[in-house]
Order: structure tokens, then sequence, then C-alpha cells
């Protein structure tokens, strides 16, 4: 298939998904406010929506940044980097997510009546969050056609030995 309709359609695609997780995390947040929680608080529904809304806007956002590269350009180790590191805050998301549920939450003994959000809870969402941040932006920055990363420049002088000792 030509690159160019691979690309559209990438894009087309990628806006399905903005929108589906775009819905999916803001119908998770304001359930309460719109009176569609069935438990009170956040429960696990309301998690398995966030992350399936998550999953979509992470999967959207790295379909977009790889239509806007230039056809051909090669892969690189940042780039690979990126990815790995997007899906590793995903699955770091899931599995705090779902701690309680899967048994090493804070909240599982038999006081609990169910299991819930708490506030470890949103911190490792929150990290795994903030690891598909940094793994989009490393994808992003990646070289594409270029001969270097967009990164490089954090170096001094732009020069790749600078921090090799002689």
């Amino acid at each position: 298939m030509n690159r160019e309709i691979v690309s559209r359609l990438e894009r087309i695609i990628s806006t399905i998904l903005l929108v589906l997780g775009l819905v999916s995390c803001l119908l998770a947040l304001g359930a309460e406010v719109l009176g569609l929680d069935l438990t009170p608080g956040f429960g696990m529904v309301q998690m398995l929506q966030l992350l399936v809304g998550l999953t979509c806007l992470t999967v959207a956002a790295f379909l977009r940044i790889h239509s806007k590269r230039a056809i051909g350009a090669p892969r690189s180790l940042q780039a690979d980097i990126g990815v790995r590191l997007g899906a590793t805050g995903l699955v770091f998301a899931y599995t705090l997510g779902w701690a309680d549920l899967i048994g090493i939450g804070t909240h599982v003994g038999p006081e609990f009546e169910r299991p819930f959000v708490g506030p470890l809870q949103l911190g490792g969402l929150i990290l795994g969050i903030v690891m598909i941040s940094a793994g989009l932006i490393l994808y992003y920055t990646s070289r594409g056609m270029r001969h270097s990363s967009a990164l490089e420049s954090l170096l001094p002088n732009g020069n790749r030995d600078a921090g090799v000792a002689s």
C-alpha cells in the first residue's frame, strides 16, 4: 500500500481514538456529576473506563506522531525507547489502577466493603501518565530523517562528544 494512504489512514484512526479516549476519560472522571456512578466514590468500573480511555489516547498520540514522520525514516533507538517507555507506563497505570482487585493494593482486606481507589493508586496512575508522556516526548524528538536527535541540542555546544573525556 502507498505510504501516503497509510499515513492518511493513521491520521483518521488516531482522530477516532482521540475522540473515543477523551469521551471515555471524561465520562469516567465525571460519572458522579452526570449521575452515572454505580457505587459511591471512584470504583473499579470507572477505573476500567479511565484506563481504556488512557490507552486510546496513548495509541492515538503515537499513531499521530508516526503519521507525521517522513516516508522511509529509519527507526532510531530513541524512538524505540520512547515506544517502550509509553507501553511500560500503560502497564504501570493498569497494574496500579487495578491493584486492589488483583490483591496488591492497600484496600484488599475483609474490613473493606469493596475495592476502591486510594491515594497510592492515584499516585501510581499519575506516575504511569508521566512515563507515557516521557515516552511520547522521546518518540516525537527522535531523529526521523535528521542526522541527529532533536534532544542533542541539550548537550553543551550541541557537540555529541562533549560529555566524553579525552
